[in-house]
């Protein structure tokens, strides 16, 4: 299986090129614009192989991806790329709108005029699978019972508005043109290489530091926690066995507050012996409470009842192993994060590790 992936060097997009190149015989095309999210560094242990490609390209450059299209032949498209983070949706909705609608609609033109010229077997054997998010649905009162793929959508932020969009962009193209698609809705990711800005890395490396670890609001919003790898396994399984025209929710079963999250990443870090800046002489006490973000969601909760009686998946992962595992990954790779935090990560982007450009 050829697999065209989006995004690939992003956060869950690294994981899932990582787990194509070292667990399955895949060969991996990934089709990244290297935003600032972007890193390359995630994939150096797999850019070597002869099963994997780059091209830095934008999913808003038709002619790029139709040349992708053409000289790589596809059997499968993995749809990741996308901005993401709601704080930036909320400061500035437009790159949402451009990647995450325009840069989809663009991707399923694409796709679809590569699939419209295949022979009738790859045609039937051919996957666009749209990877997408549990926020979509909006949020949940405590008593609430857990998303299901059936939960009406009811997107809060401009960011869960724009991955709105796209899954309804997606799953009208097939049902207008016929193309094959699949859809997952994720829960929240956490776990190695994870950009940090996002809550989880950005508690563990303020801590290392000895800066206040922002808490939004009382920090009593909950959670589900999906450790990245479990959800890189999730996905593979949805693309290769998950049935045309079908959503998936992928969730990690572990309901948690974000202020219970940064107790925890606290807590691990004492655990563990990291050292401490002066003058602090226990990480809890950098939590800070600032005011909360407009239109927080109070509450996700995934019911993924569907992918593990349908393809047999569930997670590997608990929250505690998971987290364990997140936090012994920062305190070992130091080399890693220190050159996002400094930006040298960006100013290498191609380098030794790409194998293809293409002009957007």
């Amino acid at each position: 299986m050829k697999i065209l992936v989006t995004g690939g060097a992003g956060f869950i997009g690294s994981a899932v090129v990582r787990y194509l190149i070292n667990e399955t015989d895949c060969e991996v095309i990934n089709v990244d614009k290297l935003t600032y999210a972007g890193n390359l560094d995630s994939l150096a242990d797999v850019a070597a192989s002869p099963r994997y490609s780059f091209y830095q390209v934008d999913i808003r450059s038709k002619n790029a991806l139709d040349e992708i299209f053409a000289a790589q032949q596809p059997d499968a498209v993995m749809h990741l790329a996308a901005e993401s983070h709601v704080d930036r949706s909320i400061e500035g909705p437009q790159a949402f709108i451009e990647t995450n609608i325009v840069g989809t609609y663009t991707l399923l033109e694409a796709a679809r005029s590569y699939w419209n010229r295949l022979d009738a077997p790859r045609q039937a054997a051919f996957r666009f699978h749209h990877i997408s998010t549990d926020e979509v649905y909006g949020d949940l009162e405590p008593q609430d019972p857990a998303f299901t793929e059936t939960t009406a959508y009811a997107p809060s932020s401009p960011y869960s508005a724009s991955k709105a969009s796209s899954d309804h962009l997606v799953r009208s193209w097939h049902r207008t043109f016929g193309l094959p698609v699949v859809l997952s809705n994720c829960s929240n990711n956490y776990g190695p290489f994870h950009f940090p800005e996002k809550l989880i890395p950005h508690v563990i490396l303020n801590a290392l530091q000895g800066q206040p670890l922002p808490v939004y609001g009382d920090g009593a919003q909950v959670r589900d926690w999906l450790f990245v790898e479990d959800h890189a396994r999730a996905l593979y399984a949805v693309v290769s066995r998950g049935e045309v025209g079908q959503t998936y929710n992928i969730g990690g079963h572990n309901e948690k507050t974000n202020l219970q999250v940064v107790h925890t990443l606290c807590d691990l870090l004492e655990e563990r012996g990291a050292v401490k800046p002066e003058g602090v002489a226990h990480f809890r006490d950098l939590i800070t409470f600032v005011k909360d973000r407009p239109g927080h969601d109070k509450r996700y909760a995934v019911d993924a009842g569907k992918i593990h009686a349908h393809l047999g998946w569930t997670p590997q992962e608990t929250f505690e192993t998971g987290m364990r595992k997140t936090v012994d990954w920062y305190l070992e790779n130091s080399p890693w994060w220190a050159r996002v935090l400094s930006g040298d990560y960006a100013l290498e982007r191609l380098g030794e590790h790409a194998t293809e450009s293409v002009e957007a």
